[in-house]
């Protein structure tokens, strides 16, 4: 799915048992579950930052390129994120 078919209005959430934080012993950003942990990698680190219940993948893809400068593969990495976590039941799109 590209950009153009994703709803940029949805808005993702952590789902219930699920941590979006900084592991220091990991030196990255962690999702914590009460099964165990995945490690993200520095792009997906910096996408769940913005993950906060409150804005909508439009608003994560503008704050992502105000700090990253726009680069048109944030609009996708977003998106692919999204989908994939959407997938592996770590969020919810509303």
């Amino acid at each position: 799915m590209n950009k153009e078919q994703f709803d940029l209005n949805l808005v993702p959430t952590w789902r219930q048992g699920y941590r979006f934080q900084f592991e220091p012993a990991q030196n990255g950003f962690v999702i914590l579950y009460p099964e165990g942990m995945i490690k993200l990698n520095e792009s997906a680190g910096a996408i769940g930052q913005y993950i906060d219940g409150q804005q909508n993948v439009f608003a994560i893809i503008s704050q992502l390129k105000q700090k990253f400068g726009d680069i048109a593969e944030i609009d996708q990495d977003v998106v692919d994120y999204m989908l994939v976590a959407k997938q592996q039941h770590w969020i919810d799109l509303v």
